[in-house]
C-alpha cells in the first residue's frame, strides 16, 4: 500500500485583510510544522500574490476558485494561468459553498477540475452531503456521484486531494464524528478502488473538512483513511499550528 502523506489545507474563505493576514502569515513562518505534512493555505485571490510573496515556501498556496477556460470575457473569474502567474500552485474547487451558495453543478466543477489539472495546478476536489442527504440515507449515492464527475475529469490523480466536507459540518460547530468521517473515507476509497485502480485508492488522500479543531483534529487524525484535514475557522486561528501537527508521533 502507498504511504499517504498527511495534508492540511487551510480555507481562509472571504475573510481576512493585509493586517491579519500578515499576523496569520507570521505565526506560521515561524511555527515549529510537521515536516512530514505538506500544508497549503487557500487565499482570497485578491490576496494570492501577497500570500505567496509572503509565506515561508514549505507552505502551498491556494486559490478558492477558478473558470475552466485560461482567458476571456468572463468578467469577476480568474483563471488556473492567472493562479500559476501569481505564484500559486493549488486550487479548491467544487467546495460546497460553491455548489449551495452560487449554485454549481456537477458539470461545471468537473470541468473547472479538468482544465486546472491541464494547466498544472493541483487540485483540492469537495464533495460532501448536505443534513438532509444524510438523513435520507443517501450519503453514498451523494458523493459517489460527485467523485464520479471529478474522476471522469482527472489526468494526474498525484495532483489530487480528495476532500470530505458534509456540508452539515461546516460552520455549524458540529463536526462528523471521527467513525463518521472514517465510514465515508473508507467507502470513497472503495468506490475509486472498484471504479479507478488499486493504485489510486491506495496513494490518493482524503481529507476531511467540517469544524475541525485543535480539540477534536487528533482523534481524526487517527482514522486509518482520514489523511488530513480541510480547515476553515480554525485555519484563521493561531490553533491552526495544532491540526498542523494532528499526526505528529
Amino acid at each position: 500500500m502507498a504511504l499517504r502523506s498527511f495534508f492540511v489545507g487551510g480555507n481562509w474563505k472571504m475573510n481576512g485583510n493585509r493586517e491579519s493576514l500578515e499576523q496569520l502569515i507570521s505565526t506560521l513562518n515561524t511555527a515549529s510544522l510537521d515536516d512530514q505534512t505538506e500544508v497549503v493555505c487557500g487565499a482570497p485571490s485578491i490576496y494570492l500574490d501577497f500570500v505567496r510573496s509572503s509565506l515561508d515556501l514549505r507552505i502551498g498556496v491556494a486559490a478558492q476558485n477558478c473558470y475552466k477556460v485560461a482567458k476571456g470575457a468572463f468578467t469577476g473569474e480568474i483563471s488556473p494561468a492567472m493562479i500559476k502567474d501569481c505564484g500559486a500552485d493549488w486550487v479548491i474547487l467544487g467546495h460546497s459553498e460553491r455548489r449551495h451558495v452560487f449554485g454549481e453543478g456537477d458539470e461545471l466543477i468537473g470541468q473547472k477540475v479538468a482544465h486546472a489539472l491541464q494547466s498544472g495546478l493541483a487540485v483540492i476536489a469537495c464533495i460532501g452531503e448536505k443534513l438532509e442527504e444524510r438523513e435520507a440515507g443517501t450519503t453514498e449515492e451523494v458523493v459517489y456521484a460527485q467523485t464520479q464527475v471529478i474522476a471522469e475529469n482527472v489526468t494526474d490523480w498525484g495532483k489530487v486531494v480528495l476532500a470530505y466536507e458534509p456540508v452539515w459540518a461546516i460552520g455549524t460547530g458540529k463536526t462528523a464524528s471521527p467513525e463518521q468521517a472514517q465510514e465515508v473515507h473508507e467507502k470513497v476509497r472503495a468506490w475509486l478502488r472498484a471504479n479507478v485502480s488499486d493504485d489510486v485508492a491506495d496513494s490518493v488522500r482524503i481529507i476531511y473538512g467540517g469544524s475541525v479543531t485543535a480539540a477534536n483534529c487528533r482523534e481524526l487524525a487517527s482514522q486509518g483513511d482520514v489523511d488530513g484535514f480541510l480547515v476553515g475557522g480554525a485555519s484563521l486561528k493561531p490553533e491552526f499550528v495544532d491540526i498542523i501537527n494532528a499526526a505528529r508521533a
